[in-house]
């Protein structure tokens, strides 16, 4: 499978796009097409999860060799969560169910894919042998920050450094930013928001810089779902879930479901926008916002309207005005 940028023709493997998080213009990298529907519920209701984030993304990351993406898959999720299931779906009430995404090490949802995204990125390289190191660099709204040095902490040949507001983010959070492990991690606070250390991210990933310091033997990436690394291993827990619903009863065969989620960037629900255009049986899908509300009033009047107060609230990790992975679904 190819990925292209939302912004032009460029065009590049899936390995590249792992590693490069960023097309060159500035726009996100996209599958050219999506899979075309090939989720059956009963060659896969007897799997566990990392067998399914397998399969699924089989269909996505064809560079890497089926039996690699499996080893890849065993080791993420192989002792790095509370529970067998990965992802306990519970049943509330008869309408209601669950998804439980908070059994990583970080407690955050950000865990089921931050745990795979480094050793796919680190299998993608050592395949190029080209002797590069990997500097990732992450702005944070809270819980992708944590996540992100606990997965990328002393990974061989890649360095990562976190940016996160200041007064941005939840006491919380800050203390297991500021006290992260590790030989290969650094974590900046800035003055700003969030959209504020993104955006300078994004310039410096489509700048002179970012191309100088490759030459010199070092790589520029993000463990932002900007990249497709963290993006598509997100669509396995929307698969993983309607699983679950028809094994506890919660829904038929033939039924649909809808699936709620807060958002503030634009991928969880992206992600659960491509499982249904893979043919999972998503009725409704509702995006969840908090006071800065700027993709409730997007899909409610069609304007994107981003010269607003920026409000801090205590939902930190939505507080975001700039949702870049709204570019990917506006594109499709």
């Amino acid at each position: 499978m190819k990925y292209r940028s939302t912004r032009s023709n460029e065009t590049v493997t899936a390995e590249e796009a792992l590693v490069k998080g960023l097309a060159d213009d500035g726009g996100l990298y996209v599958p050219e097409s999506l899979p075309a529907p090939f989720l059956q519920a009963d060659e896969l209701k007897d799997m566990t999860y990392e067998e399914l984030a397998a399969f699924v993304l089989s269909h996505f990351l064809t560079d890497i060799p089926a039996e690699e993406l499996k080893k890849l898959t065993h080791r993420a999720y192989t002792g790095t969560f509370e529970t067998e299931e990965i992802v306990p779906v519970k049943t509330l009430s008869q309408s209601f169910s669950m998804a439980e995404m908070f059994h990583g090490r970080t407690c955050a949802f950000k865990d089921l894919a931050l745990s795979l995204f480094p050793y796919l990125l680190v299998y993608v390289k050592k395949q190029e042998k080209d002797g590069k190191e990997i500097l990732i660099l992450t702005a944070t709204s809270g819980d992708t920050g944590k996540a992100a040095l606990e997965g990328f902490r002393d990974v061989p040949g890649v360095h990562i450094m976190v940016f996160y507001p200041s007064h941005g983010v939840s006491p919380l959070q800050q203390g297991q930013m500021q006290k992260q492990l590790g030989d290969n991690v650094k974590v900046l606070g800035i003055e700003g928001n969030f959209d504020d250390a993104q955006g300078t991210l994004k310039q410096v990933f489509g700048s002179s810089l970012r191309r100088e310091e490759a030459e010199t033997g070092v790589l520029f990436s993000s463990a932002n779902s900007i990249n497709i690394g963290r993006l598509l291993p997100q669509v396995v827990y929307y698969v993983w879930i309607w699983l679950q619903l028809l094994k506890n009863g919660s829904i038929g065969p033939d039924e649909t479901f809808n699936v709620g989620a807060p958002t503030g960037n634009f991928g969880n629900i992206l992600a659960a926008y491509y499982a249904k255009q893979m043919g999972l049986p998503i009725h409704k899908l509702i995006c969840a916002s908090n006071e800065n509300r700027v993709l409730y009033d997007f899909f409610r009047t069609g304007t994107y309207d981003r010269k607003r107060d920026f409000i801090l609230t205590t939902s930190p990790s939505m507080d975001i005005l700039i949702s870049s992975n709204l570019e990917r679904k506006i594109f499709t």
